[in-house]
Formats: structure tokens, C-alpha cells, sequence
């Protein structure tokens, strides 16, 4: 689609507006608040994006009024409605510039609900109505507030674990974004990603990573490492799934490296393959081997897949009484997380005794991040 007109960034109702105020009137001021959801604190983020994607600049000009004066026409079936004046004298008097300013507390803050996150005014005595035009655009930092927001709370939730049974170091690696397959657009992805980054330094988003070094001057807000899907897998044959696992720690002899290990049989790929043909393999290697078990019922196969692997590498109790597998393993779910699933196998593997060094996961595959 060709770039679109600001004059058109809002909601219709918002367009009849001009004539609707008190005669005399030179100043409208509004304010953009959270007012309360699952959870009791907002964390405010996107605003940066939108305003330069939308607002900064010259963003009016004489080709697109004239042609949302026709447009309107139709769309009304009124050629009154539509305020050319209005947009005219923005275009003559300010460049196509828009004549607001707009207040807003640090991106990344989070506060408690019912506050002023930001506040728009017109600057402009001849334009009071552009105070809540605008109003439509700004609100859909509600979309990235929102992703904000649970990836901050699924941090807070983790951290805690981390504090009560492992190390809390390793959280700013403990929830990786998946999200771009799950969002509606490109668009959706990148702002919904950038938004996890606020919390989370782990992401397979590119769209993301894009959108804060343009729009943040973040040169690389996230990372990632090399991982298989079940067709990587899955193009050996059953028959040849061990080969498909020691092609992977062939290929990626160092660091980090997961593998989506339920394409058959999780506990036989984890017991025999991983446990067995491939432990000295595994264990001789610099680096990590990140099992991946989507199948089943997370908080049902996550004990039983963490009490295989403990058994065939080893484990060891920590100082504060919890099991932490071999370093050389470790495990992510990627599937079926979001905030409440999380605190489910949390609360789990806890009961069972096992640390949350064990595991990260993976968000925004088919939940919001």
C-alpha cells in the first residue's frame, strides 16, 4: 500500500468533531491512561515508534487533503463534515507539521493503573480539535503496553523462582520471543517483539531487532541461537533420528544449541538418544544442548523428561536444596506458554524439587508473547 495520510489516521466519528466544541474554544488537553486488566501495573512502551512513524515531520500535505475532502464526500455523503479549512491553515501555518505537544513518562516504566501515562495538547489556538484527533493513533501503544506488560509480570514471576531455587542471573535469557509467526503482520511482529525486549534479551525476532535500532538506536536489543524444527528432524526418518540429533552437535560444535527432540518419541529421543548413542558426544562438547519438548501436557512431560535427563547426565542439589541437571543440558517449552501456564510449571517442577535453572521458554507462537 502507498504511505497513508495522516488525515486518515483516526476514527471516523473523530473527523466530525471540529464544530462540536464550545465557541471560543483555543485549548484541548487529554491525558492516556491504563484502566486495569490481569494486572495491577502497566509497563509503558511504543509511544517512541508511533510518534515517528505517524506524527513527527511533515505528515500533511495538499495532495492529501484534497484527496480525503473526496473521500469523506462519499464516505459521509456530506461534503461538510470534513474540516479542509481546518487541515489548510495546519499546511499553510505550521508546513504539514502537526501543532501538538505531547508529554509522556519514560518508555519502559511501569506504574500502577489510573495514571497518566502521557498528555497531548494543541499548541495551536486555531486548532483545538487536533488534540483528540490524534487521540486514535496514540492509543495503539495499547498493543505493545500490553506485551510489555506480561513480559515484564512472566519476568517478575520467574525471577522469583530463580531466587527461591536457582540463580537469578541467568533471567534476562529465561523467555524467548516467538512471536512473529503468532502476529497478525509484520507490523504487529515487530512492535510486539520490541516490546518483549523490554524484559528479555532472547528473541527470534527479526522484525523486532529491526524496528529498535531504527526507531531506538539500539544496534542489537536481542539474540538468539542456532535451533532445528521438526522438518530439520523429521527429513532424516525415524529410523535415522539419532543422525539428525549428531548432525546437530556436528554442525554447531560450540555454544548454545537447541533441538526439537517430540517428533516421535520425546522420552526415547531423551532416555536412548540423547541419554545413551549421543551422552559422550553431548558431554564432550563446548557448549549447551537445549532440548526441546513441545508434546503433551508441559507440566505432565516436563518432570518426567527433566527426571530422564537428570538421570542419564547427572544432577546435583544447589545450596538452596534444589536439582540442577549436568551444565552441558538444559531444556526449553515453547509451546502453550503464556503467563498462566507458566506459573503452572513453575509451581510443578518446584514441588518436584527442581530448580529453575533447568528450564526456559518460549512466547508468542499462538498466545499474546
Amino acid at each position: 500500500m502507498p504511505r497513508s495520510s495522516f488525515i486518515r489516521k483516526t476514527d471516523s466519528y473523530k473527523v466530525t468533531h471540529f464544530p462540536q466544541y464550545p465557541d471560543g474554544t483555543t485549548q484541548v488537553s487529554s491525558y492516556f491512561e491504563s484502566r486495569g486488566g490481569y494486572f495491577d501495573a502497566t509497563t509503558f512502551f511504543g509511544l517512541q515508534y508511533i510518534l515517528m512513524k505517524h506524527l513527527c515531520g511533515k505528515v500533511i500535505n495538499l495532495e492529501d487533503i484534497k484527496k480525503w475532502e473526496r473521500r469523506f464526500a462519499r464516505h459521509f455523503g456530506n461534503r461538510k463534515l470534513f474540516n479542509k479549512a481546518g487541515w489548510l491553515h495546519i499546511l499553510e501555518k505550521h508546513g504539514g507539521k502537526l501543532p501538538l505537544h505531547i508529554k509522556a513518562i519514560p518508555e519502559g516504566t511501569t506504574v500502577p493503573i489510573s495514571n497518566a501515562l502521557m498528555t497531548i495538547d494543541n499548541t495551536d489556538p486555531e486548532v483545538p480539535w487536533l488534540t483528540n484527533y490524534a487521540e486514535s493513533v496514540l492509543s495503539h501503544v495499547w498493543y505493545p503496553m500490553t506485551v510489555a506488560t506480561n513480559s515484564r509480570a512472566m519476568r517478575a514471576m520467574i525471577f522469583q523462582n530463580l531466587v527461591e531455587t536457582g540463580d537469578p542471573s541467568g533471567i534476562d535469557f529465561k523467555v524467548v520471543d516467538f512471536g512473529y509467526r503468532g502476529s497478525t503482520c509484520d507490523e504487529a511482529a515487530a512492535i510486539g517483539g520490541s516490546a518483549h525486549l523490554v524484559s528479555f534479551m532472547s528473541t527470534d525476532n527479526l522484525a523486532a531487532i529491526e524496528l529498535l535500532d531504527d526507531y531506538y538506536g539500539a544496534p542489537m536489543a536481542g539474540f538468539s541461537i542456532p535451533a532445528s524444527e521438526h522438518s530439520t528432524m523429521t527429513s532424516w526418518g525415524r529410523e535415522r533420528e539419532v543422525d539428525a540429533y549428531r548432525n546437530m552437535l556436528t554442525r554447531y560444535p560450540t555454544g548454545f544449541v537447541a533441538v526439537v527432540s517430540d517428533s516421535y518419541n520425546v522420552y526415547h529421543a531423551c532416555k536412548n538418544l540423547w541419554g545413551k548413542e549421543l551422552k559422550r558426544m553431548v558431554m564432550d562438547r563446548q557448549g549447551v544442548l537445549v532440548i526441546r519438548p513441545d508434546s503433551g501436557d508441559p507440566r505432565e512431560t516436563l518432570p518426567k523428561i527433566l527426571k530422564i535427563v537428570g538421570d542419564a547426565f547427572g544432577y546435583e542439589k544447589n545450596k538452596k536444596g534444589y536439582k540442577v541437571i549436568a551444565p552441558c543440558v538444559r531444556l526449553i517449552q515453547g509451546d502453550g506458554i503464556n503467563y498462566q501456564s507458566t506459573g503452572e510449571i513453575i509451581a510443578v517442577l518446584k514441588r518436584r524439587h527442581w530448580s529453575g535453572d533447568n528450564l526456559a521458554f518460549g512466547s508468542g507462537g499462538g498466545d499474546v508473547h
